[in-house]
């Protein structure tokens, strides 16, 4: 790894003048008559409407869609895909709702539940600690756990492994901790920072769409509570990802609905770094109404999200959730985070997830290298990054294999 590699690059991450170069890059391209419209205004910097993201949507030509949204990639960040090296913890799977998607949870009362302790948290971490510098924790709802018991957790944390990171709970969780607190929003996101929790993670998001939520995740916060609770940690000083569930009953209006509301709340609180888009990873048995994406309406939501989301400047492409191969397209097709090593993961496993967990640097690199990028290695909050090289005997070795 190369040290204090690109020193000049913002907080955001995105190249500088990357709105600049926008006009340069397409337009040295040709467009079709149906996306020149679109092409102009993006050159522009004028944020997509619905309709124009429905016509993204039905545009035949697949190709093209990929091309804009690589381009307007490229012009924040030129080739690079960003990385960290994180794990997975998480910390009860005992949860008082029942989202009819989620494979995770386990009422208090059921054989494989369980929830860790502070100890227990502490003892799985410290297995991982010499390798990562991210632990990202969600978990249930479980009944008996205050702000207290978290604000022990992270306080734990922040004392042992003052080097990791702690990017954890969802909206859902904060809502719930604050409520069995008896205390509001910002005190209990205000306690947790103190203690130690750095940013929070995007997921609950699901599809913001209030009738939507009705079905697949009855008595999850509200669309505008999530929005809200995101927006109060920006305002405390904390950054916090942002998400989509796309593939269960909405249709391609909700999801453009969703992708504006998310940008409309960037444009009052400007905290959101990274978007993930995710498909529901379907069963006969949890929502078996759901719709079963295929690969290419995954990379075509990766690459409308890109171009709609202009003042979110991450997408991510969810190795955990959308597998290898997709992901490794996903990097041409707009995105430009593969999130990180993931030592260990439960959620998207369980749903029926076949990602590889055995991942390290620098097999995650040589994907990124495969997919035509330069593999960049990145902090949680996307303020530190270093260029990854392969040792020499490494790309040695995987020449021999490959002959």
């Amino acid at each position: 790894m190369a040290d204090n590699w690109r020193s000049e690059l913002s907080m955001a991450g995105s190249h500088p003048a990357w709105r600049d170069r926008l006009p340069i890059s397409l337009g040295r391209h040709s467009w079709s008559d149906e996306l020149l419209g679109i092409v102009t205004n993006i050159t522009n910097g004028v944020s997509l409407t619905m309709e124009e993201g429905i016509l993204l949507f039905e545009h035949q030509d697949i190709d093209e869609v990929f091309k804009l949204a690589k381009l307007v990639k490229e012009s924040r960040f030129d080739e690079q895909a960003f990385f960290n090296v994180n794990v997975h913890i998480n910390q009860t799977n005992i949860c008082t709702l029942a989202c009819k998607f989620c494979a995770f949870r386990r009422g208090r009362k059921a054989d494989d539940a369980y929830a860790l302790s502070v100890d227990a948290y502490i003892e799985d971490l410290r297995k991982y600690s010499d390798r990562v510098d991210e632990v990202h924790s969600v978990g249930g709802l479980h009944p008996d756990w205050n702000v207290e018991h978290y604000c022990e957790l992270f306080t734990r944390v922040s004392s042992e492994f003052p080097h990791i990171h702690i990017k954890a709970l969802t909206a859902v969780e904060i809502k719930h901790i604050a409520q069995l607190s008896d205390i509001s929003i910002d005190d209990c996101l205000s306690k947790l920072k103190d203690s130690g929790l750095g940013s929070l993670p995007g997921g609950g998001a699901e599809i913001l769409d209030d009738e939507i939520r009705e079905i697949i995740c009855k008595g999850k916060e509200s669309s505008q509570e999530y929005l809200d609770i995101h927006g109060t940690a920006h305002r405390i000083g904390m950054p916090t990802n942002c998400t989509m569930l796309f593939g269960t009953i909405e249709t391609i209006e909700h999801r453009l609905k969703h992708l504006i509301r998310i940008r409309e709340q960037q444009e009052l609180t400007g905290g959101f770094q990274c978007f993930v888009p995710y498909p529901f990873l379907p069963d006969d048995s949890r929502l078996p109404e759901a719709q079963l994406s295929s690969g290419v309406e995954i990379l075509r939501m990766i690459a409308i999200s890109r171009l709609f989301l202009d003042n979110i400047p991450h997408i991510k492409a969810y190795r955990m959730n959308i597998g290898e191969s997709l992901a490794e397209l996903a990097l041409q097709c707009g995105a430009d985070d593969i999130d990180g090593t993931v030592e260990k993961e439960s959620i998207m496993h369980l749903a029926g997830s076949k990602a590889d967990l055995e991942h390290d640097n620098i097999a995650l690199a040589k994907l990124i290298i495969d997919s035509g990028c330069m593999p960049v290695m990145r902090n949680t909050t996307y303020t530190k990054f270093q260029r990854f090289d392969i040792p020499p005997v490494q790309q040695k070795r995987s020449l021999t294999m490959a002959q």
